[in-house]
């Protein structure tokens, strides 16, 4: 008999993230000393008759708004039919951006591998089973933190003394954005380790203009900079704009964060405007339309690099040949990570978990390998929803 779907339910809760808040005028996350932000997840169970149960633990509120529209249309079909099931709900959310079908498909092959007792990357098809890894950072701040073009010259030395092969700066943003200051990090932290590490640079698309992009870009190309990410205004969609951007200089745009879909970063790789590809297994349809996107850019004989930390990004580039580095993000001298305390085991995205090499390991266990605190979940509750 081939499994069943029987149920699935979906838990909202939050947890405090200390020392952070946000930027001034602005939305991105900063040190801020005795600062408190609640962050909201979900946590979803995909339950079987196998009594198997496929977990995943992340997303966002839109999200989840989402799977309210076709969880319904799940209950009572097969679970290891991951294909079919995402193939149909693509179509049904043809209006929408998709994210709804991302912590489904990943809870869906957290079912598969328990099911079939092996960890998803051997799933997938293992390529490496410890991933280099790089520091990412928290966005400046004017608080004492990430607060200078020194201030991140020197973090980027003591990331360099832990090991990390590789480091990128988010920079300032809302009131506190400076495009000169952003050139004078950029040429501070390359003076300071560009000669042993890779360097990157995201402004998260804080810079206003293509001409300001195109200053902070010319610095990048003066150190020899490894990427240049979503630099302005316009979101990190516009193909024309980064084709242009790139013809301009010699370090290599990563894109494609902020659009979603197959086709659409299809469309990106083959009108040259990005030289990277970024894909998101919560993002991006789950791990089934992450590595959809991983082999699409192989095949045009490019890299991906997926984005942000987490178990289903850890078995997507297990399973990749052609990726780079793990992102651990986010990271500070003063700060921790706003990775949950849902964790059960060893399982950590912190500034202090790669070893010696640089690198961090793929959980080796069934599934996605890791093991949630539901107590902790369901203490933390606000809110959810059963589908059966």
């Amino acid at each position: 008999m081939s499994p069943t779907i029987t149920r699935i339910e979906s838990t909202e809760f939050s947890y405090p993230v200390e020392n952070v808040g946000y930027s001034d005028g602005g939305f991105s996350l900063v040190y801020e000393p005795e600062g408190e932000i609640e962050r909201k997840l979900f946590g979803l169970r995909i339950r079987t008759d196998e009594g198997i149960t496929g977990e995943y633990v992340g997303g966002n509120s839109p999200a989840f708004a989402q799977i309210h529209m076709f969880a319904n249309h799940l209950i009572g079909k097969n679970p290891l039919h991951r294909e079919r099931h995402w193939s149909e709900v693509k179509r049904a959310l043809r209006k929408y951006d998709r994210m709804g079908m991302g912590p489904i498909d990943i809870a869906l092959w957290d079912f598969a591998g328990k099911y079939y007792d092996a960890p998803i990357h051997e799933l997938l098809g293992t390529y490496r089973e410890r991933l280099p890894t790089y520091a990412s950072t928290y966005q400046g701040d004017d608080n004492g933190g990430l607060d200078s073009p020194e201030a991140y010259a020197d973090f980027a030395e003591e990331c360099l003394e832990m090991g990390y092969p590789g480091f990128k700066i988010h920079d300032w943003g809302g009131e506190w954005l400076d495009t000169e200051k952003t050139v004078a990090t950029v040429h501070a932290v390359g003076e300071r380790v560009g000669d042993e590490m890779d360097l990157m640079i995201d402004p998260a698309c804080e810079l206003e203009t293509w001409g300001d992009a195109l200053k902070v870009g010319k610095a990048c190309d003066e150190q020899e900079f490894f990427w240049y990410e979503d630099p302005f205004r316009d979101a990190g969609i516009s193909q024309h704009a980064h084709r242009k951007l790139a013809e301009k200089l010699h370090t290599p745009i990563l894109q494609t964060e902020h659009i979603r879909g197959l086709e659409s970063h299809t469309d990106f790789v083959a009108n040259d405007a990005t030289d990277f590809v970024r894909a998101d297994p919560e993002y991006d349809a789950g791990i089934t339309g992450a590595m959809k996107i991983a082999r699409i850019a192989e095949g045009f004989g490019l890299d991906v690099e997926f984005h942000a930390p987490g178990p289903a990004q850890r078995h997507c580039m297990a399973a990749t040949r052609n990726a780079n580095y793990y992102e651990m993000a986010l990271v500070g001298p003063k700060c921790k990570n706003t990775q949950p305390p849902v964790y059960l085991g060893d399982y950590v995205d912190q500034l202090d978990a790669i070893d010696s090499e640089g690198t961090i390991p793929v959980p080796d266990g069934p599934g996605l390998g890791v093991e949630y605190d539901w107590e902790y979940i369901e203490a933390n509750r606000l809110g959810g929803r059963v589908y059966e």
